[in-house]
């Protein structure tokens, strides 16, 4: 079973990106972010000729989440139970056995600022309610853009900005991995300075001057069958890419 993420910042913009990326690749859930699109303009039919059904959480201009797959996905929940928030940032579903939660997380601008504290509130939503979802059910990813490098190798050593890598930021991510989930990258061996987002600006992408802030977490359920997650950074090499890359899990069920 592959399970990928990507922040693809504009499906309008990226939907040729990723048709021929699900044609080479064919996951089995791809979990986007970023779709700066409401449900009414999501390109259903375009994925359906493609082979993928999809549920979606849009919004227009901003934000926007949504899991293609296959075979249509089960018991769908579009953002976080009892959390008040008009952005859309996650969807959940059951994708043969498993739950996938897809979430964009807030950007925070800047520690201190009012959409820091709501990313804070947002995390610690999140964290409740995925606690939550991992006692329903054992078999249980959560991914997306977490817009947080939770170690110092996560970010390139010349980052300055405070955003993305406070002690804030990594101790939400640290409370996600207290419920008892596993950072599959982890997992596995990865080369130095392994990143996942890099700015369009200064050649950042070529320097590989970027931060690893989109992960795949796993319950302890699926921890023995991670096979391998990687960065797939060949779609950043395209004409008008994203700034981020997709991240891909293999599993063995």
């Amino acid at each position: 079973m592959k399970i990928a993420t990507w922040n693809v910042n504009s499906l309008k913009i990226r939907l040729p990106h990723v048709l021929d990326w699900l044609a080479e690749h064919r996951p089995d859930a791809l979990c986007l972010q970023e779709l700066k699109q409401e449900e009414k303009a999501f390109p259903f039919a375009e994925l359906e000729a493609a082979g993928y059904h999809a549920v979606v959480n849009g919004q227009k201009t901003y934000n926007g989440v949504a899991i293609l797959t296959p075979a249509a996905a089960t018991d769908v929940v579009r953002d976080i139970p009892g959390f008040a928030d008009e952005q859309k940032r996650i969807i959940a579903a059951t994708v043969d056995g498993v739950r996938v939660i897809c979430g964009y997380f807030p950007n925070g601008q800047a520690v201190g600022s009012d959409k820091f504290d709501y990313k804070m509130r947002w995390l610690a939503a999140l964290t409740e309610w995925v606690g939550a979802e991992m006692a329903r059910h054992p078999q249980l990813v959560l991914t997306g853009d977490f817009n947080i490098a939770p170690e110092a190798r996560d970010a390139h050593p010349d980052w300055k900005d405070e955003i993305h890598v406070s002690a804030p930021e990594r101790a939400a991510f640290e409370a996600l991995t207290a419920l008892g989930l596993v950072d599959a990258f982890r997992l596995f061996e990865q080369p130095e300075r392994a990143f996942s987002w890099w700015d369009y600006r200064m050649m950042a992408f070529r320097r590989n001057f970027g931060l690893r802030i989109d992960h795949i977490l796993v319950s302890p359920a699926l921890r023995a069958a991670c096979r391998a997650c990687s960065v797939d950074k060949a779609p950043r090499r395209l004409e008008r890419p994203s700034d981020h890359a997709p991240v891909v899990l293999t599993l063995e069920r």
